[in-house]
């Protein structure tokens, strides 16, 4: 009988097998000679908030691993609910612990954030006070408005706003990284 496990459980394994597949995909990748491939990414995209586009945070968190390894790739699980890992208080101090902390290790972040998320925009305000190298993804198509802290936070260089169409989100995240790379 297989057992289920818990948001915790299962943010757990993946962060353990992540290194094992971070090895893996090293050795076979190409990597369009991105020269990135140690780099750690923190992804960020809406949990609580709604998991409209969670096959979406698949797709990028998939490019984003051709360029290192995405702390957070558990944003993108289909088994991850809007309730979140854990909905305990003492989940949610762990989840918050870890979280701040992968921010702090990570090289840079990428957020998507269409989908409106408190979570999101408290990763984001903790980003630019640590001074990472930041993109935020922003759907118009959505019909809905990007917040005014998120978007009046663009300064061109440090944190970037970049709002594009599902079919163009791997070529953006290329230029990306192309430009890290040259910086």
């Amino acid at each position: 009988m297989m057992k289920t496990m818990s948001g915790p459980e299962e943010a757990q394994l993946i962060h353990k097998q992540r290194g094992k597949q971070q090895q893996q995909r090293s050795s076979v990748r190409t990597g369009r000679g991105t020269g990135l491939s140690g780099m750690k990414i923190y992804f960020c995209g809406s949990i609580r908030g709604g998991r409209d586009d969670v096959t979406l945070y698949r797709r990028i968190v998939e490019k984003l691993q051709s360029y290192g390894t995405v702390l957070t790739e558990h944003v993108s699980s289909t088994n991850l609910t809007d309730r979140g890992e854990d909905a305990s208080a003492a989940g949610d101090k762990l989840i918050h612990d870890r979280d701040v902390e992968w921010l702090q290790q990570s090289d840079v972040v990428v957020a998507e954030v269409t989908q409106p998320s408190l979570g999101v925009g408290y990763e984001l305000g903790r980003v630019v006070l640590m001074k990472k190298k930041t993109l935020c993804l922003f759907r118009p198509s959505s019909g809905r408005t990007l917040s005014a802290m998120i978007r009046g936070a663009d300064d061109g260089e440090q944190f970037v706003v970049r709002d594009y169409s599902e079919d163009e989100v791997e070529n953006i995240l290329e230029e990306f990284f192309n430009t890290l790379k040259r910086t």
